[in-house]
């Protein structure tokens, strides 16, 4: 039997080379709107290596029918597309998700007053922050795994891009960690009153900047839509 090259550690056994997963087929996904004005205006924008980092974060069971019918607002072909458009299309959200949260900048940190939000961060002992793409917490780490490192970052500086929690690969792969966590352990759906993010809880401000994002979907997702389904994110837009 040949073995794979890959196994490290001394003393592990190579996985048969039979068993190695192949590498995901992937899409680039289209720029937002507000990636679309960044570049006219010549200023930093959504990064398309971005979107390799989502597509290869995601697990399987965002691929899947329960997926689909999430997705469905704004992808109707969803369950019929081919995985590496499935991927692009989740890249896409993300970066839709990225420019209403943070305007599509790496390095932004925000700390809300409101009394809702301005919780002490259970990581820093710190009134709680949202930082870099996404907007996350370093208290997520504990939540859900992420990659951020309070005890080296609390020596740099803020807006630092060194920080682990401003780095666009953990950041990103932290929110497909926490919207998977929604979608599936919670079983709760992709727009909802309960989502981490305001962003996706309809009716809110924050929810009609995100909706005007997704406005621009890769063109898989459209092809052969209902006119009906196209009209919702439309309005959802609108309002």
């Amino acid at each position: 039997m040949v073995l794979s090259l890959t196994a490290c550690g001394r003393g592990q056994k190579a996985a048969p080379a039979s068993e190695v997963k192949p590498a995901p087929q992937m899409k680039p996904a289209p720029p937002t709107p507000l990636a679309e004005k960044k570049e006219e205006l010549g200023s930093p924008s959504w990064n398309p290596d971005w979107d390799k980092i989502v597509e290869e974060a995601l697990p399987q069971e965002m691929l899947s029918a329960k997926a689909a019918r999430d997705a469905r607002p704004f992808c109707p072909r969803f369950a019929t597309m081919s995985e590496a458009d499935q991927r692009a299309f989740w890249a896409y959200f993300f970066q839709a998700l990225a420019g209403a949260e943070a305007g599509l900048k790496p390095t932004t940190t925000v700390r809300h007053t409101e009394p809702e939000v301005a919780k002490v961060d259970t990581v820093t002992r710190r009134t709680v922050r949202q930082q870099g793409l996404l907007q996350l917490a370093y208290m997520d780490a504990d939540r859900y795994g992420c990659d951020f490192d309070w005890e080296k970052d609390k020596a740099l500086p803020l807006k630092d891009p060194a920080r682990t929690i401003l780095q666009p690969k953990n950041n990103l792969t932290c929110g497909v960690k926490i919207l998977d966590n929604q979608l599936f352990a919670l079983n709760r759906p992709l727009l909802s009153h309960y989502s981490y993010w305001s962003t996706l809880q309809p009716g809110t401000v924050s929810y009609r900047v995100f909706a005007k994002q997704m406005t621009n979907v890769p063109a898989a997702c459209r092809a052969g839509a209902k006119p009906k389904a196209e009209r919702r994110v439309a309005e959802a837009a609108s309002r």
